[in-house]
């Protein structure tokens, strides 16, 4: 038995090593063999959760082995457990909190109707200038024409009425600066 704890944690110990040191490669090369385990059904048997288990059910089975008076099927159930709890622990603590974290910066153009954004290229009456948009805690810049055909100064609070073909078409925000404008 204790060859078969020994293998179980030198596979768990390999697998760490192997993934560290080639992870992105054997990412790319293996890309989608494991996407079965992420849907709905086997979303706790992801290569990370097998193998810790793996490893801690190992480790637990030769520590055990070696300073215990049990016999082997109380290792091997001991082993089962304590590889069962580790592997419920990485999945809850380590792998669900990484899934719900994953988000993205990106936002669609249409997104942008309706924002407040500042002026920072001059947009004249037949032309197009440039807004700076906050989004969250960043911001964006955006070829903007004016909606109204009105000149618009830099510096100039204005709001998106509408987006076509990439270009976001704006109005002054404030009336007494619209009328400043004109």
């Amino acid at each position: 038995m204790l060859d078969l704890y020994w293998g179980l944690l030198i596979t768990g110990v390999l697998f760490a090593v192997v993934t560290v040191i080639f992870g992105d490669l054997l990412s790319n090369a293996l890309d989608g063999l494991f996407d079965f385990m992420s849907g709905e059904h086997l979303h706790m048997l992801q290569p990370m959760v097998l193998f810790s288990g793996i490893t801690v059910c190992g480790g637990a089975g030769i520590v055990m082995t070696r300073y215990s008076s049990w016999g082997n099927a109380g290792i091997l159930l001991a082993s089962l457990v304590c590889a069962l709890a580790v592997s419920i622990l990485v999945y809850f603590v380590y792998v669900k909190p990484m899934e719900r974290s994953e988000n993205s910066v990106a936002f669609s153009m249409q997104d942008l109707v309706g924002t407040i954004a500042e002026v920072i290229t001059p947009i004249p009456a037949g032309g197009y200038g440039e807004v700076l948009v906050r989004m969250g805690a960043g911001h964006t810049n955006q070829i903007a024409a004016s909606f109204e055909g009105k000149a618009i100064q830099a510096g100039t609070k204005v709001v998106t009425v509408e987006v076509k073909d990439g270009t976001l078409y704006v109005a002054c925000f404030d009336k007494e600066e619209d009328s400043v404008n004109r």
